[in-house]
């Protein structure tokens, strides 16, 4: 067989990675700096995939039994299978204009935080086997290289309304998702997502991401506070004094949120842009196999 001239395939590799989007590549390299756990799908039963061998137990059919492998020695072995239950995992990530905030340029915006954490948990799922889309009709749970592509793509996609709405159709019963914004807007579409999964078995994850400035509220003199889609502004001569009321509003949404996840069976977490992509994916990702055997 004839190989390929070395520049041909280095201009085909230049063209796949021309393909790749950035933004997949640095959610591959943050998944791999997470373990994978086991997350509940290995265990002994109907399935394909060769799992391992045991001695023959009282009560299994002869038929179970690999003649090949007791022929190697004195007893008789069973060949079990893996039981894989491919769960399916939907995500929305909001993509609203509030989300496109960053109070430093040094800082990722909230949209890139949120979409980096949710492509490369994605990442994790898809090498464990998992299924993984995104909620509503538009990109169903699929396998593979392919669907990150197509999450990739989606994740690309900036909306114009101030603040988003979570997306709760579709919902897949005894799923799992994960729910991804700064949920600052009226929690009202937040409970009726939350409640409806519920209904229908799907547990799931809420990360609230925040610029740490809407943590902090660092804001002194006049001020003008202004929508990131430009449709709501507020001026203040003495922006210092807002700040006890507003710490308090905030303090009382992220109390709320807690509560609200509690009752439907989800879990609740709070990430700041300045700290560790790593640290959220970790979470996330020990918060789902906490989730995997409940």
């Amino acid at each position: 067989m004839t190989q390929p001239h070395p520049l041909t395939l280095r201009a085909r590799a230049e063209a796949e990675a021309a393909r790749f989007p950035p933004l997949l590549a640095r959610a591959e390299h943050l998944a791999g700096t997470v373990l994978l756990g086991e997350h509940g799908r290995r265990r002994a039963g109907q399935g394909d995939d060769f799992w391992q061998y045991r001695p023959v137990q009282q009560g299994d059919p002869v038929r179970m039994i690999d003649w090949r492998r007791s022929a190697r020695g004195d007893m008789q072995f069973v060949r079990e299978r893996e039981w894989q239950i491919a769960q399916s995992v939907m995500l929305w990530v909001d993509q609203a204009a509030s989300m496109r905030f960053t109070s430093d340029p040094n800082l990722p915006e909230k949209a890139d935080r949120a979409r980096l954490l949710a492509l490369a948990v994605s990442v994790l799922l898809v090498r464990g086997g998992e299924r993984v889309g995104l909620t509503g009709t538009a990109l169903p749970p699929r396998r593979g290289n392919a669907q990150l592509l197509r999450l990739a793509e989606m994740f690309s996609r900036d909306e114009a309304m101030d603040y988003g709405i979570p997306e709760a159709r579709a919902m897949i019963p005894q799923a799992r998702a994960i729910f991804m914004s700064d949920f600052l807007s009226d929690l009202a579409p937040v409970q009726a997502a939350l409640t409806k999964a519920a209904d229908r078995g799907v547990r799931g994850i809420l990360i609230q991401i925040l610029d740490p400035s809407e943590e902090a509220f660092p804001f002194q003199g006049r001020t003008i506070f202004q929508s990131m889609g430009g449709t709501l502004a507020h001026e203040t001569l003495k922006a210092g004094d807002l700040r006890g009321r507003y710490l308090e509003r905030l303090a009382e949404r992220k109390a709320a949120l807690a509560d609200l996840c509690m009752a439907t069976g989800w879990q609740y977490q709070c990430h700041h842009t300045d700290a560790a992509a790593q640290s959220a994916l970790l979470w996330v990702w020990r918060a789902l196999e906490r989730g995997a055997g409940t």
